[in-house]
């Protein structure tokens, strides 16, 4: 018998006298069973070189994936087809007609195609765009409320508004580049492996350029907020995505600012020059801008798209800021002399322990909530505080609590201090508008002119 197989066939096994038909049944048998065998040890091998999928893969039936979320993004929409070429023919150019339309399908097709991962070809067909868009908006083209323009949701493909507006659509393609800003900080934020030890690293350069998407995605809303939403009369704004709310637009803009300080906190916690003073400043302007994020969305129909995940997620980060505040006053408190000192701190530091709690039914809530998202392992400054705040409260209320028995009336939260924020949004500016709105070049072409079109088209209809 084949070594290899003698496993399955010991020697205490009884030997019996076999004729010489059934003795080469069991040989053949043993032909089998040895196949079966490397099969299996076969199978076994290429699943440990992660060759699994090249054997079964085919015709298995993709799982659902759920998605892993670092920095939150609302749900991103894209352009649905509308008839430009109708809508404008005989006001523009052709070729004028052309760039624009083959733009904004390049758009809707890429991000279609790529669930919205081709960020850098996305980015660019959107500020090309952006320069040719720019003309519809000029009162004296006279062109604002021609064009319907479609916009649907990315995850499901519904469509959610149709407006003739072009500010809307303007409104449209830059909330569509601050979504795509977020998603590629996300991105750098979820690194694609691990370390050896089993947990996730992320670097500080990638730290870093994801605070630098964070300002600018920041920027993008702020320039929708201040400069596109006023431009868009009230009626029209009534018909629009629950998502385009000024509310919902600030709070998200906020956010982007708040998440870069928990990254920002995060990398003085790693750093020996981050003083104790540092971090409390970082951690108190990370509770305000969540306060403020919350104050901007707390007023608006929250009852469609992602406006109740949008809100659970401010929820989670507002308690966990609040809990990293309070942890770090409580530290700095401490180090002072007097008993009221430390009765202080402790209260501190009990209150960050329930906060951090109550962050983590936050937290699930957030992940149930539709769309369904994984949240992340603990990473950054969280992970930290996860661990420290725990193991502090009870130390130093077990090292203090003769004081606490003293001094009952003394046991109160103490407020905590107000700083000026340090994190801005950048600048956003819109592209120049394209040469081709020039309309000395338009008669050089032989282009018929506004007034002289709406003529024939009036002299059109009383003919019929």
């Amino acid at each position: 018998m084949p070594r290899s197989l003698g496993f399955l066939f010991p020697d205490s096994f009884p030997s019996f006298s076999l004729s010489p038909s059934l003795d080469m049944k069991i040989s053949a048998f043993h032909c089998i069973l040895g196949i079966s065998f490397l099969s299996v040890s076969l199978f076994v091998y290429r699943k440990k070189m992660g060759c699994t999928y090249s054997v079964y893969g085919v015709g298995r039936k993709k799982k659902l994936s759920i998605p892993e979320v670092v920095i939150f993004a609302p749900c991103m929409r894209i352009p649905a087809q509308c008839d430009l070429q109708r809508a404008l023919k005989g006001l523009i150019p052709r070729d004028l007609i052309d760039k624009l339309s083959c733009l904004r399908n390049r758009i809707a097709l890429v991000a279609d195609d790529t669930g919205g991962s081709a960020i850098t070809e996305l980015r660019q067909a959107l500020e090309e765009y952006l320069s040719i868009l720019i003309g519809l908006t000029k009162k004296e083209h006279g062109l604002e409320n021609l064009v319907e323009f479609k916009w649907k949701n990315l995850v499901d493909g519904r469509q959610e508004t149709s407006v003739a507006n072009a500010w809307f659509e303007l409104l449209s393609v830059v909330h569509m580049m601050a979504m795509l800003t977020l998603c590629e900080a996300d991105t750098i934020m979820i690194p694609k492996d691990y370390s050896g030890s089993g947990f996730r690293v992320v670097s500080t350069d990638c730290k870093r350029d994801a605070v630098d998407l964070l300002l600018k995605a920041a920027g993008y809303l702020e320039f929708c907020v201040r400069n596109v939403l006023c431009c868009i009369p009230p009626e029209i704004k009534k018909s629009m995505s629950k998502d385009l709310q000024d509310g919902v637009l600030e709070a998200i803009s906020i956010q982007a600012l708040g998440q870069g300080t928990e990254i920002q906190l995060g990398l003085a916690i790693e750093s020996q020059k981050a003083t104790l003073s540092v971090k409390r400043r970082l951690a108190c302007e990370l509770l305000i801008y969540y306060s403020q994020a919350y104050q901007c969305i707390s007023g608006c129909d929250l009852s469609q798209g992602y406006g109740k995940k949008h809100m659970w997620f401010i929820k989670w980060k507002f308690l966990e800021a609040k809990a990293a505040a309070y942890y770090y006053h409580g530290l700095v408190l401490d180090k002072g002399s007097e008993p009221t000192c430390h009765i202080s701190a402790v209260c501190c530091f009990l209150a960050a322990q329930e906060l951090l709690v109550e962050g983590k039914k936050a937290s699930i809530s957030f992940c149930l909530a539709t769309p369904v998202t994984r949240a992340p392992p603990l990473w950054g400054a969280m992970k930290h505080l996860h661990q420290k705040i725990p193991e502090v409260a009870s130390r130093k209320s077990q090292m203090y609590g003769y004081l606490l028995e003293q001094e009952k009336a003394l046991q109160s939260l103490p407020e905590l201090p107000d700083f000026q924020l340090s994190l801005r949004p950048d600048d956003y500016e819109l592209p120049a508008i394209d040469p081709a709105w020039d309309s000395g070049n338009w008669e050089k072409q032989g282009q018929q002119p506004l007034k002289d079109h709406l003529d024939d088209s009036e002299d059109e209809i009383e003919t019929e």
